[in-house]
């Protein structure tokens, strides 16, 4: 007995000075650049024991109006784009407020930056000021516990390799609007592993590029995230485009690479809702789409009816964003008419918000949703989203913003959090390549171990 206390004694005081090596004792920040030359927030985060974590937090061009509030300074610097004020609240408030927290513990780590800014959006200091912080925590946490973050994230749960979605065609806001739609992607369905699916990938770019130089289209600049943003008549084109790549590519439509597309339907929006009429249903969206490069308006109703046309055209798979972020009538339309068919995930719409997805499984619309932790401030907000997803049976994609950095640390979360899907641009810019190649490193690091999602982590329609 007497042995057995003093083991005991002796394993409280081992965790007394792991708990002490991995307290916060430095963190310090500074303006940085995002991938379109914008300025963002970085950090580095010490704690006791030595262990460091960096991290520069991305900033999307498409935002949802619902979504964390980055703070920026106005003014003449960088068009008013500045993040100075937001580095200044991490060095002001933020590094004392957290000074001296276990950064092993990272919910109360995130609870506490939140208490910190008191406002739903965590405007007051920046929601990129308060990811860069957590990121950078959890970096410094998982090397104090030698351990690589997805290992820390996963716990006991092995590791899951996810499937990609990767951009070919770009649209919208990322490729100045060339068409109206904002992403066309290509979906490794049947590929066998990450490194597979990721060679499918490239074989359906390059295939791609190829009919586009044939077609006379321009295929040697990239959009935002990679991808091809030639100037084409329609989105439909660009889904003709991506379709036709496939197919010389050798692999087989749908059952080794299928189509997922983001339509960012939000940015389409021309005019508020409108009240119902007596008589008038209720459920029917009063929102109309505006497709300036093809210059036409349609309704809702409309939109849905082409997006279920091109269902049975093409192999789509998946379709993002549809419906603008409130347009929830419109939503629910979609949801019955596609939803049976193809995965349908919420980006604007529910803006890595539990309390949001939370809305749309209670009305029933939607079965997938984007998890930008941006979007949600924090890793542990964004950690909720993904858990609640799953628990809801629907199916959570991790997602880069079209504003990224060097950083990998996403590709760690989608496989630490077993999500089973990631979507980060193209194959070309080395923001987007960052993140493939530490997926890529991570299958190998775990050999014989790697589980990859493959198609089963689509959303199941039904």
């Amino acid at each position: 007995m007497v042995r057995a206390r003093r083991s005991c004694r002796s394993c409280n005081e081992t965790e007394k000075v792991l708990a002490a090596r991995s307290r916060i004792a430095q963190v310090r920040a500074w303006e940085a650049l995002d991938s379109r030359g914008r300025p963002t927030v970085g950090c580095e985060v010490r704690l006791a024991g030595g262990a460091r974590g960096v991290a520069t937090v991305p900033s999307g061009a498409s935002t949802g109006a619902h979504e964390a509030r980055e703070l920026r300074d106005g003014g003449d610097r960088y068009g008013g784009r500045g993040v100075r004020r937001a580095v200044e609240n991490v060095h002001r408030e933020i590094a004392p407020a957290v000074s001296g927290l276990d950064a092993d513990d990272q919910e109360r780590l995130d609870r506490a930056m939140r208490e910190l800014d008191a406002t739903c959006d965590l405007g007051r200091l920046g929601a990129n000021a308060v990811l860069a912080v957590s990121v950078a925590s959890a970096l410094a946490a998982a090397e104090a516990g030698g351990l690589p973050l997805y290992r820390r994230l996963a716990g006991e749960a092995p590791p899951l390799l996810p499937l990609p979605m990767v951009n070919i065609v770009s649209g919208g806001a990322h490729a100045g609007g060339a068409v109206d739609f904002q992403d066309f992607l290509v979906v490794p369905v049947g590929a066998s592993s990450f490194a597979e699916a990721i060679e499918w990938a490239s074989r359906v770019r390059a295939a791609t590029a190829e009919l586009a130089a044939e077609r006379g289209l321009e295929a040697a600049l990239v959009a935002d995230e990679g991808g091809f943003g030639p100037p084409l008549p329609s989105s439909r084109a660009a889904l003709d485009l991506l379709a036709a790549g496939i197919e010389r590519s050798g692999l087989v439509p749908g059952e080794e690479a299928a189509i997922a597309i983001d339509v960012a339907a939000t940015q389409l929006v021309t005019r508020a809702p409108g009240r119902t009429e007596p008589g008038e249903n209720e459920n029917q969206s009063h929102l109309t789409y505006r497709l300036a490069a093809e210059g036409r308006t349609l309704s809702a109703a409309e939109l849905v009816a082409m997006l279920e046309s091109w269902c049975h055209e093409f192999p789509l798979v998946s379709i993002e964003d549809p419906l603008g972020e409130d347009d929830w009538e419109g939503w629910a339309e979609a949801t019955r008419r596609l939803g049976g068919r193809i995965q349908l995930v919420g980006d604007d719409l529910f803006v890595t918000s539990v309390e949001r997805l939370e809305r749309g499984v209670a009305a029933g619309v939607a079965n997938a949703v984007l998890v930008k932790p941006n979007q949600a401030g924090t890793l542990s907000a964004a950690r909720a989203c993904v858990e609640r997803a799953k628990e809801a049976g629907y199916a959570a994609i991790i997602s880069a913003r079209s504003g990224d950095t060097e950083d990998s640390w996403l590709a760690d979360l989608a496989v630490g959090w077993r999500a089973g899907q990631i979507k980060v641009g193209s194959l070309a810019r080395s923001e987007r390549t960052a993140k493939w190649n530490r997926l890529l490193a991570i299958e190998a690091d775990l050999g014989g171990e790697a589980g990859f999602a493959g198609r089963t982590a689509l959303a199941r329609p039904g």
